[in-house]
């Protein structure tokens, strides 16, 4: 029965972790033309944090009490899991190519493994990390990073930032609710995105978007859409969705097979701008996005194991049950 169970909590955390990678992949594809019709990066970044905040405001306000009983967890949260991603990533691509910059993001993955067994001191499978390198290598080739390649410091760390706050969402998704202190992860992402759309308006600075754009057209794949209903996809399946899929799958799997399985954005978002926005889609990333695929499979499908009912070497407290978050790893 307990094992059946944790199958069918695996299959729906594999699931939710699908739709959270092809919710996340379509982003790019609604904010391109958003970009191109006269918006800046940034501020097609607050545009979707600022609407999914507004959409989630009553979710916080029912979890209001979470701002007293963790404020550094939502904060976290919003600041690197939520922010942190989305401003590292859109400074590395002032500075480096696309590719260069989407690779370095993803490497998120490995610092995680190298997180949970180096600092954490938990038991990584060999199938999630058999998973990381083929999926490391098959989204080299999605991206084509061998194209345009050039060396630039800042751009690197600020996409290496990019892949650091990855990891800290990752984390922070696992441990959201894992103590049963009340930590819904519902009420964890409502303020993450909050915070998130508060810290990034410093940055973007709205007060200088021209809202006119938004009421107007936009060319997506040679047809004219109205910018607002591309707003309405970024804010809407690509953030709300996306958000509050993708952790959900990590209480459900582990955050390391949640994070290779997120490797499939990459792959929704080459697939959908070669359909949407006929951009051309070469044989190298058909191969990679098979990589993807196939690593994504190797680590969910890994068999879980089983700590040893003693205590942490470090914290003094006995090690909870690592097979009800997945594949052999415990909280964050």
């Amino acid at each position: 029965m307990h094992a059946s169970r944790d199958r069918s909590s695996r299959s729906t955390g594999l699931v939710l972790a699908l739709v959270s990678a092809c919710s996340f992949g379509g982003s790019g594809v609604a904010a391109k033309p958003l970009i191109e019709a006269g918006l800046g990066p940034l501020q097609v970044v607050w545009i979707r944090l600022a609407g999914a905040a507004l959409i989630v405001l009553p979710l916080a306000w029912r979890h209001r009490s979470l701002v007293r009983r963790r404020p550094a967890l939502l904060a976290g949260f919003g600041l690197l899991g939520v922010a942190g991603v989305q401003i590292g990533y859109f400074a590395a691509l002032s500075r480096i190519p696309v590719g260069v910059a989407v690779l370095v993001e993803y490497l998120g993955p490995p610092l995680l493994l190298c997180w949970m067994r180096f600092v954490g001191r938990r038991p990584v499978s060999r199938g999630a990390v058999m998973g990381v390198v083929l999926a490391v290598g098959g989204l080299s080739c999605v991206v084509e990073v061998w194209s345009g390649l050039r060396f630039d410091v800042v751009g690197l760390l600020a996409a290496g930032g990019a892949a650091c706050c990855t990891v800290a969402y990752f984390l922070m998704a696992d441990h959201a609710g894992a103590d049963g202190d009340g930590a819904d992860p519902v009420g964890v992402i409502a303020f993450g995105l909050l915070v998130g759309a508060v810290l990034l308006t410093a940055v973007a600075h709205p007060w200088d978007l021209d809202w006119t754009v938004l009421s107007g057209p936009a060319d997506l794949g040679g047809s004219r859409v109205p910018c607002a209903l591309l707003v309405a996809w970024l804010v809407l399946p690509a953030t709300v969705v996306a958000y509050f899929t993708g952790v959900l799958s990590v209480r459900r799997l582990s955050p390391q097979v949640a994070g290779v399985v997120a490797y499939l954005e990459a792959v929704v978002a080459t697939v959908l701008a070669w359909l949407l926005l006929g951009e051309h889609l070469a044989a190298p990333q058909i191969v990679g996005g098979v990589l993807v695929l196939a690593g994504a499979f190797i680590a969910q499908s890994a068999a879980p194991k089983r700590a040893s009912a003693g205590p942490v070497a470090e914290g003094g407290r006995a090690a909870p049950d690592v097979q009800s978050h997945g594949m052999g790893v415990s909280n964050g």
